[in-house]
């Protein structure tokens, strides 16, 4: 059997594209990327929650877990959140100095998606 690794969001597009491909016959595995943690970049105080106390970053974690238990396939996590912070934000804050319009999109796609998590995909 084939394996494959997809991009797990909890969202429609990746949880009807796992339900697909196993239908079609390939051992699923879910990796799921977080981007940021208010709590790990120090935003403790006055940190963002839920009605259930947790960050809201958190709920599209439990999204993708939830469908992953519910598909019988594991889930794993990845944290870019440094890299994120590095490669992607700090480029937003440094061209709103400038007086420009960024599009974070750009520098996530280029630095985190199809780089750093394609290459973690693969390990």
């Amino acid at each position: 059997m084939k394996k494959v690794v997809i991009g797990m969001s909890g969202g429609v597009d990746s949880s009807v594209a796992a339900i697909m491909l196993q239908k079609m016959g390939y051992e699923v595995i879910g990796l799921f990327m977080r981007n940021w943690d208010s709590y790990a970049d120090g935003e403790l105080i006055d940190a963002p929650t839920t009605e259930q106390g947790i960050c809201p970053q958190e709920i599209d974690y439990n999204d993708a877990k939830a469908v992953c238990d519910k598909l019988g396939i594991p889930l794993h996590r990845k944290d870019f959140i440094k890299e994120y912070w590095d490669y992607v934000f700090t480029y937003f804050l440094d061209e709103l100095k400038k007086g420009r319009t960024p599009n974070p999109d750009i520098m996530c796609n280029k630095y985190i998606k199809f780089d750093m998590f394609v290459k973690e995909a693969k390990n």
